[in-house]
């Protein structure tokens, strides 16, 4: 009897099948990483990306999916990324005009003052960790005072992967703790827990993880008090960035309207939109021989056309120093939506799989067959947290990877009795956390876009992304502060 073609499209793949996406992509991108180093991110990741998103689709058709469906499917989870990918071209902007406002090279300068290399990677988590929870945003900390923190470590003789390290484990301690973050209000929605509860419960995974980072970071520390940064390296390096730029509390003007309106609540791309006109406008006023050298360094253009020239310039191709001194000259030399480019092809890339393996039902087969194994509290926290980690590095988005297993696991934490802040706990545990570790994701991408250093490279030493979700599994395994229903469910 013939197979209808109803059936042909609802018949569940088998287990292999739903794998060979996943292991045909770990082995391109492994090839990429062997043939092009560290370029890999640089177009070959991307298009290995776009390869097993083909071959995933392949899978579908061979299943009886229709082209079009996959094709809608691999837009609708494209049109997903749209506003991180605006506000990663923002943001781009927005480093040039705070290059050219001095706004970068003012935080640098002053902190060269007060930062010592012997403390230097727990201060850049504390400060990161303090910056994120009052604004609630690790996209706005990193691309702002951690981009700050990174040229000072270059200009102290530190390693860059260590503070970039530390920059974003600062940062995402913010990202999940703060009530302001989208993240920590995302999640407990999802499974239906109270906001505060939510963050309460966080405290016992994201605590002791913060404890151990500042302890690492801090032995870390101890071993660099001889670093390259001697006090006349720095005293020459601040008195160059004195002599080209204004410094004053001016500079620092587009950083206060930064924070004071992500405080306020005010949306992220418009906020970063603000960010960059005041870095604009600073520019012309407080640095106009800076933007005059940068857009006519002859002197051919009308003052009026070269200030217009360089700030469309600078938001365009970003800031180009030259202060002469070849170190800083290249630290200062950042910006422009044309740097951020690779990282949006990135996202896009990863989104084509994504939706791809969402859509084919090849991502729930995987699922369904995780939690086959599920025996207990222990084991139902670690297939949640592996999930959000996967979902991470398939579907490349930290707001799938908290959403999708929320809804998937929400009723089997009913059903065994736990409350939903323990799962709330969990998405954020491994969701949140571990979304900057993995280059493709869109959190990966804008971390190394933004601070100029590799995923692999920083990946690490981010510390608290690391050990919240190991804690995570430990406290499910050994029934540690596991919040439960009033009326459990007994098995």
């Amino acid at each position: 009897m013939p197979v209808s073609e109803q059936q042909v499209q609802t018949r569940e793949p088998s287990l292999l099948v739903a794998a060979l996406p996943i292991l045909f992509l770990i082995l391109l991108l492994g090839a990429a990483v062997i043939l092009f180093g560290d370029d890999a991110s640089s177009g070959p990741s991307q298009l290995a990306l776009i390869f097993a998103a083909v071959f995933t689709a392949v899978i579908g058709l061979l299943l009886g999916q229709k082209y079009d469906e996959l094709e809608q499917a691999m837009i609708r989870s494209i049109s997903l990324t749209f506003k991180a990918c605006l506000i990663l071209l923002m943001v781009g902007s927005m480093i040039g005009a705070w290059m050219l406002a001095g706004t970068a090279p003012a935080i640098i300068y002053f902190g060269l003052g007060i930062l010592d290399p012997s403390w230097f990677y727990p201060a850049c988590f504390i400060i990161c960790a303090l910056v994120s929870v009052s604004i609630g945003s690790s996209w706005t900390t990193a691309a702002t005072v951690g981009l700050a923190l990174i040229s000072i470590a270059q200009i102290l003789g530190l390693q860059p992967e260590i503070a970039a390290g530390a920059i974003i484990s600062g940062a995402y301690f913010g990202d999940k703790m703060s009530p302001l973050s989208d993240s920590t209000n995302l999640a407990p929605a999802m499974v239906g827990a109270d906001l505060f509860s939510h963050i309460r419960n966080m405290l016992w995974t994201t605590i002791p993880a913060a404890v151990i980072s500042v302890i690492l970071f801090s032995l870390i520390s101890s071993d660099v008090t001889d670093a390259a940064g001697t006090l006349r390296e720095i005293k020459q390096t601040q008195t160059l960035l004195d002599d080209q730029f204004y410094l004053g509390f001016f500079a620092f003007v587009p950083l206060i309207l930064l924070l004071v309106l992500a405080w306020s609540k005010v949306p992220a791309l418009p906020t970063i939109v603000a960010g960059t006109v005041a870095g604009c406008v600073v520019a012309v006023v407080f640095q106009s021989d800076v933007v005059l050298q940068f857009a006519d360094p002859a002197g051919e253009l009308a003052v009026g056309l070269a200030y217009f020239k360089g700030i469309w310039g600078v938001m365009t191709s970003g800031f180009i120093a030259s202060v002469g001194n070849d170190t800083l000259d290249s630290l200062l030399s950042r910006g422009g939506m044309e740097a951020m480019l690779t990282t949006v092809w990135l996202i896009i890339s990863a989104m084509c799989f994504g939706g791809m393996m969402e859509k084919t039902g090849l991502l729930q087969r995987l699922v369904k067959a995780a939690l086959r194994g599920v025996k207990g509290t222990g084991s139902l926290i670690l297939v949640t947290v592996l999930t959000s980690i996967g979902l991470n590095v398939v579907a490349a988005d930290q707001y799938i990877a908290i959403v999708l297993p929320g809804r998937m696991y929400q009723l089997e934490f009913e059903r065994r009795g736990l409350a939903p802040e323990s799962l709330s706990r969990t998405l954020e545990d491994a969701g949140t956390m571990t979304s900057p570790l993995v280059p493709w994701n869109t959190c990966g991408a804008f971390m190394a876009a933004s601070l100029g250093v590799a995923t692999f490279d920083y990946a690490p030493w981010a510390f608290l992304c690391l050990l919240t979700p190991v804690i995570a599994v430990v406290y499910g395994f050994f029934d540690i502060r596991i919040m439960r229903l009033n009326t459990a469910v007994q098995e």
